[in-house]
C-alpha cells in the first residue's frame, strides 16, 4: 500500500467540504450542499452531501425493516441466546452445553444486557412472546443505526466526502447487513462496537476507541481483539502512548470483566471467565471448533459475494488499488488523511488473513468487519474513478482545475445500480426462500387464540425432527403450556435440552451434555407424545426421517408454506431473486405444521416424560 506521506488526493472543493463536515458535525448537522466560489468546481461544491440526520433517518428505515422482515439465519443464535434469553426472563427455555457449568463459554452478563430492557417491557404490558423477541431486534437496530452514523461521520472526516457518500449507499442495501444487523449474536454485537471503536480512533479519541474494542471482545466475542491490535500499534509504537494505553486496558478490564465476572460466576454456581473458557476450547484444545464443520477457503469468497456482491470484489482487492492510485494519481494538495490507509485499514485484512486459515467457517464470523466491507469497495471504486480520470487527461486537454468527479460520476452511478440492485435482489430472496419457519409459528399462535380446544391444565409437544436447527426460538411458542421436543433424525450430534426449571436450575450439571458433539439419547423425545410436528417435506424420506405429512390418519396439515429445496434448485436464483426465472429454476418443498387428530393423547401431567 501506498505509505502515508502519499496519499489520495483531495482537490480545494472537497477540501472546503471535508471542513465544513467536520464543523456541522460537532452540531449534529450537516448541511446538504456546500456552496463554493471556484467556478470551474462549482458542479462538485454542490454535490449532495447527506447530512448526520438523513443518514440516521435512511439507517433506522433500513435497519427496521431487517428487524421485522430478516428470518433467524443461525441455529446457533436461536439455541445459543434467543433460548437462554427466554429462560431468563419467562423461567423456561432450552439450553446448550456450552451453557454448562462444567464448560461455561457463554455469558449471562450478555444477555441481561438484552434482556434487562425487554424483562421491563415484559412486566410493564405483558405482551405476547414475539412482540418481546421483535422488541429486542428494533432495539439491536436501533443501535446498529447509531453506530453506522458515527462510522459515516468517522469515513467523511479520514477519508473524504466522495468515499463517505459511496460506503452510506452501499451500506444501506447491503444483504450482509440485512442479517447482521440485528441478529442476536455475540459477533453482531462485536461488530458494533469494534465499529464504533475505527470510528472513535479516526476521530482521534483513543481513550474511547480502546474501550469499545474492550467491550466488544470481553462482553462480545474474545477474537474481536484482532481489530484493535492496529490500534494498538498507532498508540504504542507511532503515538508514543504506552502509558495511556495501559491505563485505558486496565480501567476497561476494571469495569467490564470484574463485573461480568461477578455475573456469570453467581449465575453458574463457581468462577467462571467465560471470554477465557471460549479461548481455551477453540485454541488450546486437540478438536476445538473443527468439530461442526470445516468449509474450504472458497466459502467466504463466496459467502461475502452473496452478502455485498461487487463490493465484496473490490474491497478484497483495495491494498492493489491504492498502490495504483500511489503511482499513477499525483497528489495536488495536502492529504486529509490522520491516519496512513495501510493502517487504518489493516483491521480488515487482518481479520481475513485469519479467519480464512481457520477449518472451521460460518458467516457470522464476518461480521465484526462487515462496516470495513463498504468502506474499503468505496475506497476502490474511488481510485477506480481517479484513475480513469487520469487515462482521460493524457488523451484530452480539460480546464486547469477540473475536478474528476465531473467526469467519471457515471462510473460510480453504474457501480450503485448494479450494487443496489443485487442487493435488494438476494434480500427479496431470503425473505421469500427462508422466512417460512417464523410464519408458521405465527400460524400456531393464532390458532392457539382462536381455537377453543385448548386446555389450560395440558402440555403441548411440538416436535421437530431433521429441522431441528430451524426452530425460530421459543420467543414464538404461544404459551408456557409448549414445549419444543426433539424428535430422532439422521442428526447424531448433540441436541439442546431444557434447563432445570428448579432453583439455581442454570449452576446444574447435566450428565448428556459434552464438549465433543457426541449425541445423547436423552435429548430425544416419544412421537406418540407428540401433538404438533414441525417438519419440511423435500420428498426425500428415510426410517428415521419419514414423510409426516404423508400420515393422514395421524395428523393434520394444519398449515404449509413453501421453502426453498437447496438440493434441487438453481444455485444462482435461489441465490437472487430474478423475476419469472426464478420461479422456473428454483425448488420449493412444503414446510408443514401438523398437527395430531387424536386428542387422547395429550398429556396433562409432563411428568410422565420431561427433558431437563
Amino acid at each position: 500500500m501506498a505509505p502515508a506521506t502519499r496519499t489520495r488526493s483531495i482537490n480545494k472543493s472537497d477540501s472546503a467540504q471535508l471542513r465544513l463536515l467536520r464543523k456541522n458535525s460537532k452540531k449534529e448537522r450537516t448541511p446538504k450542499t456546500v456552496q463554493n466560489k471556484d467556478p470551474v468546481s462549482a458542479s462538485r461544491a454542490n454535490a449532495v452531501i447527506p447530512g448526520v440526520d438523513t443518514a440516521l433517518k435512511a439507517f433506522l428505515s433500513a435497519r427496521f425493516c431487517a428487524a421485522l422482515w430478516a428470518h433467524v439465519s443461525d441455529c446457533d443464535e436461536t439455541f445459543n441466546y434467543w433460548d437462554p434469553l427466554h429462560y431468563l426472563i419467562y423461567g423456561r427455555g432450552l439450553q446448550t452445553w456450552e451453557y454448562s457449568p462444567e464448560f461455561g463459554l457463554r455469558s449471562y452478563a450478555y444477555l441481561l444486557g438484552h434482556g434487562v430492557p425487554a424483562w421491563f417491557y415484559n412486566c410493564l404490558f405483558k405482551p405476547n412472546p414475539m412482540l418481546v423477541f421483535y422488541m429486542i431486534r428494533c432495539m439491536l437496530g436501533l443501535g446498529c443505526a447509531f453506530v453506522e452514523v458515527y462510522f459515516y461521520k468517522a469515513v467523511c472526516r479520514e477519508f473524504g466526502i466522495q468515499i463517505g457518500r459511496l460506503w452510506l449507499i452501499f451500506q444501506l442495501f447491503s444483504p450482509g447487513m440485512f442479517i447482521a444487523s440485528t441478529a442476536f449474536l455475540p459477533s453482531s454485537f462485536a461488530m458494533y462496537f469494534c465499529s464504533a471503536s475505527l470510528a472513535a480512533w479516526w476521530h482521534q479519541k483513543y481513550n474511547l476507541a480502546v474501550y469499545f474494542v474492550a467491550i466488544a471482545a470481553l462482553l462480545g466475542w474474545p477474537f474481536a481483539v484482532l481489530t484493535g491490535l492496529p490500534l494498538c500499534y498507532d498508540m504504542v509504537v507511532r503515538q508514543k502512548k504506552l502509558k495511556r494505553f495501559v491505563i485505558w486496558t486496565v480501567i476497561s478490564a476494571a469495569t467490564i470483566l470484574i463485573p461480568m465476572t461477578l455475573i456469570d460466576s453467581s449465575y453458574f454456581g463457581r468462577i467462571v471467565v467465560a471470554p477465557l473458557n471460549l479461548i481455551m476450547y477453540n485454541v488450546f484444545t486437540s478438536h476445538g471448533p473443527n468439530l461442526y464443520g470445516t468449509e474450504p477457503l472458497s466459502y467466504y469468497l463466496i459467502n461475502g459475494f452473496l452478502n455485498f456482491n461487487v463490493i465484496w470484489l473490490l474491497a478484497l482487492i483495495t491494498p492493489i488499488m491504492l498502490l495504483l492510485g500511489y503511482y499513477f494519481v499525483p497528489a495536488k494538495s495536502k492529504s486529509t488523511f490522520y491516519l496512513p490507509p495501510w493502517l487504518s485499514l489493516s483491521p480488515f485484512y487482518l481479520w481475513l488473513l485469519v479467519f480464512l486459515l481457520q477449518p472451521h467457517k460460518e458467516e457470522r464470523f464476518l461480521y465484526p468487519v462487515y462496516l470495513m466491507v463498504g468502506l474499503c469497495g468505496s475506497i476502490s471504486l474511488d481510485v477506480v474513478q481517479k484513475l480513469f480520470f487520469r487515462i482521460k487527461t493524457w488523451h484530452s486537454a480539460l480546464p486547469p482545475g477540473t475536478h474528476y468527479l465531473d467526469h467519471t460520476m457515471w462510473i460510480s452511478a453504474i457501480v450503485m445500480i448494479v450494487s443496489t440492485t443485487l442487493g435488494l435482489s438476494r434480500i427479496v430472496a431470503l425473505y421469500y426462500n427462508y422466512h417460512a419457519p417464523l410464519d408458521l409459528m405465527m400460524e400456531l399462535n393464532t390458532f392457539y387464540r382462536t381455537d377453543s380446544t385448548f386446555k389450560t391444565s395440558a402440555t403441548y409437544n411440538v416436535c421437530v425432527g431433521k429441522d431441528w436447527y430451524r426452530f425460530p426460538n421459543s420467543f414464538f411458542l404461544p404459551s408456557e403450556q409448549f414445549r419444543i421436543r426433539f424428535l430422532k433424525s439422521e442428526f447424531k450430534g448433540i441436541l439442546p435440552a431444557y434447563f432445570s426449571e428448579h432453583e439455581n436450575g442454570t449452576a446444574i450439571v447435566h450428565p448428556y451434555f459434552n464438549d465433543m458433539n457426541r449425541e445423547d439419547e436423552a435429548m430425544y423425545f416419544d412421537y406418540e407424545n407428540c401433538h404438533f410436528i414441525f417438519d419440511l417435506d423435500v420428498e426425500r424420506y428415510s426410517d428415521l426421517e419419514p414423510n409426516y405429512a404423508g400420515r393422514t390418519k395421524e395428523w393434520t396439515v394444519l398449515k404449509s408454506l413453501q421453502f426453498v429445496n437447496s438440493a434441487e434448485s438453481h444455485p444462482l436464483f435461489r441465490s437472487f431473486y430474478v423475476p419469472y426465472f426464478s420461479n422456473l429454476y428454483v425448488t420449493y418443498g412444503n414446510f408443514n405444521l401438523l398437527q395430531r387428530k387424536s386428542t387422547s393423547k395429550v398429556i396433562g401431567n409432563e411428568n410422565k416424560r420431561k427433558l431437563k
